[in-house]
């Protein structure tokens, strides 16, 4: 399992509607692509959820990476290119995946927080906490998923979730989803 994700961050007062019509005419291009466990298409608009900035960032899991590839090299993201300029893609290692408590309900909202891998004790002590994050966040009321992904460049460990209601019981950047493509996610590894 791979996690992905690119930002891009538009002016104080661009018009998301812009973004919101973008993902309703587009958004089912991933719909059936082959190797995507699920996209979770995502915005961050200035002032609400308590974000600064206007944002696209869109976030991935991936269970090959030949379908992340097909994506990027020649797929739907040359679209992102010629619109928006090429953003830099964060990749991160897989390390665990959760259906949540209100796994059939549609996501609302999503949240992302980053941090660190603590520079003593064991690797393997951090991921397995991770892991116990994971199962945490799905088990909370309205977790549609969960997941927890690393990049070992940076020994940056991330904790993904999405949600069914407006009100998500984890910290860190919030997100609205737009639309979620999910071919498969019965497919990501637990």
């Amino acid at each position: 399992m791979h996690a992905m994700q690119y930002e891009i961050t538009m002016p104080a007062d661009y018009d998301m509607g812009i973004i919101r019509r973008r993902v309703a005419n587009r958004g089912h291009l991933l719909d059936d692509w082959q190797g995507l466990g699920f996209k979770a298409y995502l915005m961050r608009e200035r002032g609400v959820h308590g974000s600064p900035v206007n944002q696209y960032a869109p976030f991935y899991l991936w269970n090959t990476v030949a379908g992340m590839n097909a994506f990027l090299w020649g797929g739907p993201f040359q679209g992102i290119v010629d619109d928006f300029g090429r953003p830099s893609v964060r990749q991160w290692s897989g390390l665990a995946y959760a259906e949540g408590s209100d796994a059939h309900s549609p996501a609302r909202v999503a949240v992302r927080r980053r941090q660190q891998v603590p520079d003593d004790g064991l690797l393997a002590e951090a991921m397995a906490e991770a892991a116990r994050e994971t199962e945490r966040l799905a088990d909370e009321d309205g977790a549609v998923l969960a997941a927890a992904a690393v990049d070992t460049s940076r020994w940056e460990l991330i904790h993904f979730s999405l949600w069914g209601n407006d009100t998500p019981k984890a910290d860190g950047d919030v997100y609205e989803v737009l639309h979620m493509s999910a071919p498969g996610r019965d497919r990501l590894p637990g």
